[in-house]
């Protein structure tokens, strides 16, 4: 087994590198943030649309140009690969990366942070330290979202084998257009000449933005995620009766909206008597027949729970039902639900979290070990590698926001953190770990 070479001697060239590494990072984010820009603010990239297309040609022509070996699978994952020198370790690399899709007027940094930093710091471990011993494969994951079509963490899933085209190939978005469909018409799909995943990873390591508050009002520079929230999404639908609102008097009404509007308040006060870090929230509201001199006979609204808890959480949205259903029969209203969503919480990897941390106290960066409240597809990763999260703060906790915002000095400490980890595995590390 060869070991790895120092081609930059000195701390200053390396420091050199670093800032250059730097710059080129920012530089990918503000290219990025310019792909899909919508007209009322932030980006608009949603899965196998043109601008989702041009993001993921745009990386994969930079990372070409610089000396990356680059593929897709046929979902559209890009991976650029830096080949390790052990034969033990090269087919099975550490993944780095995050997503490229955003949400509907999305965010510069929610996915596209991860990404960028972990293709550049491929190039700056190179250019400093030459090929790996260990495989290491930065990956622009092509859905996490949900935002087009109803099916999270497509990229992740695809990778890791968890789902297929023939659970998603059907599944169609606002327009009518299949998911299959739509991939085909960006070259992708299982008929393309992409093979399945090239890849199979060994661990997965991923930067991002924490979506989030905590880091910012305490000060802290770095977050190391120790578990992330599961999620329950639930679609209630109350059914009562639609009347005339001049002639039904109060007492004769069978009013959903009072019903739906009783059943909220409730569960919202069942989530403050469970306390941190349950979080309830109801997103969506729909009213029919919604108009201004009618009573409303339908109401259909959302509820998202999520905890650290498996137990808990199931626990709370039992009560919540129990809530629903106390509520429908007290206001003479039939009350119906269907779950669309149920993630386990996952808890990152515990090596992981230690390494992170050392490294934090090695470089003197502030760091806080805190779960994470939103999805990533580090917890997809979880289910067949050890995987492991870095936050860096958001300002006023703003995410999937155009207004999202985290400073140049706090990338670049997240950054810095980010190569660290990197390095300790692919050159540092030993192939029996």
């Amino acid at each position: 087994m060869s070991e790895p070479s120092l081609i930059k001697s000195t701390e200053a060239d390396r420091e050199a590198t670093f800032a250059a590494s730097c710059h080129l990072l920012h530089e990918l984010l503000e290219e990025l943030s310019n792909i899909g820009k919508a007209e009322e603010g932030g980006m608009t990239r949603l899965l196998y649309s043109s601008s989702w297309l041009k993001a993921q040609q745009y990386l994969q022509h930079v990372m070409q140009g610089k000396g990356l070996v680059t593929s897709y699978d046929q979902s559209g994952n890009l991976y650029a690969l830096l080949e390790g020198t052990d034969e033990n370790g090269r087919h099975k690399p550490l993944f780095t990366g995050s997503h490229i899709d955003t949400v509907i007027s999305g965010g510069k940094f929610d996915g596209a942070l991860g990404v960028a930093a972990g293709m550049v710091a491929l190039l700056y471990l190179n250019e400093v330290y030459g090929p790996p011993v260990r495989s290491l494969a930065a990956v622009s994951l092509c859905e996490e979202e949900g935002s087009r079509f109803p099916f999270a963490f497509w990229g992740s899933r695809s990778v890791t084998g968890s789902n297929d085209w023939s659970a998603a190939g059907n599944l169609k978005d606002a327009e009518g257009i299949r998911m299959l469909e739509a991939a085909e018409i960006c070259g992708f799909g299982p008929n393309s000449s992409y093979p399945v995943r090239p890849f199979e990873p060994d661990g997965y390591l991923e930067l991002h933005i924490e979506q989030g508050a905590v880091l910012e009002r305490t000060g802290t520079s770095i977050g190391i995620v120790t578990d992330i929230v599961g999620q329950k999404r639930l679609d209630v639908m109350i059914t009562g009766e639609a009347n005339h609102a001049g002639t039904t008097p109060m007492h004769y009404r069978k009013d959903a909206l009072i019903g739906a509007t009783e059943m909220i308040v409730r569960i919202h006060e069942l989530a403050l008597s469970y306390g941190d870090p349950l979080v309830a929230t109801v997103g969506t509201m729909e009213l029919l027949p919604g108009a201004v001199n009618v009573v409303p006979g339908k109401v259909s609204f959302t509820l998202d729970i999520r905890h650290t808890d498996k137990g808990i959480m199931d626990r709370f949205i039992l009560e919540a039902l129990l809530i629903i259903s106390a509520s429908a029969a007290r206001n003479r209203l039939h009350a119906e639900w269907q779950e669309h969503l149920s993630v386990d919480p996952v808890a990152m990897d515990e090596g992981w979290i230690e390494r992170i941390q050392n490294a934090c106290e090695a470089l003197d960066f502030s760091y806080r070990k805190m779960p994470s409240g939103a999805g990533h597809d580090a917890q997809i990763f979880a289910e067949v590698c050890k995987a492991a999260m870095i936050f860096v703060p958001s300002q006023n906790g703003l995410s999937h926001h155009p207004e999202e915002f985290t400073s140049e000095e706090e990338i670049n400490q997240g950054f810095r953190v980010l190569v660290e980890m990197l390095y300790q595995y692919g050159y540092r590390g030993k192939t029996d770990e």
